[in-house]
């Protein structure tokens, strides 16, 4: 029998996240498990203006990127995950998106990831990389990616 104790769901604030959350509810409702909602500030983020000695970021520091994280994660667990037998967690992290992603997951024995994913392939997936993808391949647990929002779960 198949026992989900805590279920982490990361979350880049997009549609398709968006939408994989109705299986982290469905989930977490039928496993009474925990959920861990991350969401990772790519170290990537900040563009740079110019070259050389004097170049300047063109982003926000990265302080405040954390912050407006922490606060749009918590509207998000007011919203969407209210009411679920089990305890809900947020987590913000800075870093590249599936490393942090699948740090977690080893460091807090998740029994199950569910992310949303674009679902894209051949060019478009060669030229930007999936952190799905990514996440998949190097999770130490079962990973499952939601991508066309038209097929939505029910539960029987």
């Amino acid at each position: 029998m198949i026992n989900l104790r805590k279920i982490l769901y990361p979350t880049d604030f997009s549609e398709l996240a968006e939408h994989s959350l109705l299986y982290v509810r469905s989930f977490a409702e039928a496993h009474k498990a925990e959920v861990h909602v991350m969401h990772v500030v790519d170290e990537a983020y900040q563009y740079w203006m110019a070259m050389g000695p004097n170049s300047l970021p063109a982003g926000p520091p990265p302080e405040e990127l954390m912050a407006t994280s922490k606060a749009q994660l918590e509207k998000l667990v007011k919203e969407g995950l209210v009411g679920l037998p089990g305890p809900v967690h947020t987590v913000v992290a800075m870093g590249r998106p599936y490393l942090e992603i699948v740090r977690y997951a080893k460091d807090k024995d998740i029994d199950m990831i569910i992310l949303g994913t674009h679902g894209r392939s051949g060019f478009a997936q060669a030229l930007l990389g999936s952190v799905a993808e990514k996440v998949v391949r190097k999770a130490p647990c079962p990973v499952l990616t939601v991508r066309n929002p038209q097929h939505d779960f029910v539960v029987p």
